[in-house]
């Protein structure tokens, strides 16, 4: 996702892959606070493109 370059699709992707981030954090694969921060990061870069 981070290679995107059109937001359109950037935007498209974001969706599956907050979902993929919160499936990691519910099984407990990953902290629930870094899946926030990847989250909110993510977010960030696609409304900069």
């Amino acid at each position: 996702m981070r290679i995107a370059t059109d937001k359109v699709d950037a935007t498209s992707k974001l969706s599956n892959v907050i979902s993929m981030i919160d499936k990691l954090a519910k099984k407990n694969i990953i902290h629930d606070n870094k899946a926030s921060n990847l989250k909110s990061k993510l977010t960030k870069f696609v409304s900069k493109l």
